[in-house]
């Protein structure tokens, strides 16, 4: 039986995790993989205290050290469900563990969105990509496309113009929503083109991706790309707590501003999976080691 079970291996789990094991809680962390979104950011990070500069796999890589450097268990598995028990919950994973706990925070951050169009999934790994500090090297000298004119979408298209030969950014709206500096950067990139009111319709290819087809002002066209980047947003990973917490409109679990207490008594939700209106890794680590403490709080209240 642990203390705490904090499921996530991002900057609010790990907090999460270091705070627990500095407060002397029989602590373990469940995670698929560390660094979550940070180990993906595809543009230097320059606005966590501390670093003026660092790219995401840095920064979660001495994340990851810190927390390993205190006395906490790790496992490497997918959480399937968490259950209330009498006695605390039970946390079961998808490698067939039941694991115990008296409290649990969730950090699971949140998932990307999917296009949801034909021949999204049946591409997937084979031009279809949703993490280009991951495949992007991959695609040097080829053509890609950014599915997705926000920051996130711009930053994975700046990221690309080191690598490809030719980046497009397709978006949906009429404008773009990144920011003028992001902007600013894609313009003086050189081998960028940014089409807006475009509404993707369908991926295609043979054993890879090599086209797209897209809708603007009701005329279909067909664009010759290699590569497909998903940026449209992401969706909390939330599935394993139905039942045991309210949810928001967009599906974010609802807590206690103070103490990131969830409806359901000892079980906490720290960093992008829940309702806060902010998501920066700063606020996501603050979070984490708020819910630390707020469980401690909560044994000690209780036993």
């Amino acid at each position: 039986m642990y203390d705490v079970i904090i499921i996530g291996g991002g900057p609010a789990g790990i907090t999460a995790g270091i705070y627990s094991a500095r407060l002397k809680l029989n602590t373990l962390l469940v995670t698929k993989e560390f660094g979550g979104q940070v180990g993906k950011k595809a543009v230097p990070i320059e606005n966590y205290t501390g670093f003026k500069n660092i790219m995401g796999p840095e920064l979660s890589k001495k994340m990851e050290e810190h927390l390993k450097s205190f006395d906490v268990d790790i496992e490497v598995d997918k959480v399937n469900e968490v259950k209330k028990t009498n006695g605390g919950f039970l946390v079961l994973t998808s490698g067939g563990k039941e694991l115990k706990a008296k409290t649990v925070i969730v950090a699971t951050g949140s998932d990307p969105r999917p296009l949801e169009v034909p021949g999204e999934k049946e591409f997937i790994g084979k031009g279809v990509s949703y993490c280009a500090v991951c495949d992007g090297p991959i695609f040097a000298g080829k053509t890609v496309v950014v599915i997705g004119g926000g920051n996130s979408g711009f930053e994975t298209a700046q990221f690309m113009t080191k690598h490809a030969e030719k980046v497009y950014i397709l978006e949906y709206s009429k404008e773009v929503a990144a920011d003028k500096t992001n902007q600013e950067i894609i313009k003086k990139a050189g081998n960028t083109e940014i089409i807006t009111g475009a509404a993707l319709r369908e991926i295609k290819g043979d054993n890879f991706v090599n086209s797209i087809i897209f809708e603007k002002e009701g005329e279909k066209k067909e664009l010759d790309v290699q590569g497909v980047f998903v940026e449209i947003g992401y969706q909390p990973a939330t599935a394993f707590v139905k039942g045991l917490v309210d949810f928001s409109e967009t599906d974010e679990i609802i807590v206690d501003p103070l103490t990131g207490q969830t409806s359901t008594p000892g079980l906490f939700a720290a960093g992008d999976v829940n309702s806060g209106t902010f998501k920066q890794i700063i606020i996501a680590a603050g979070e984490g080691a708020n819910a630390a403490l707020a469980a401690f709080n909560y044994l000690k209240k209780n036993e």
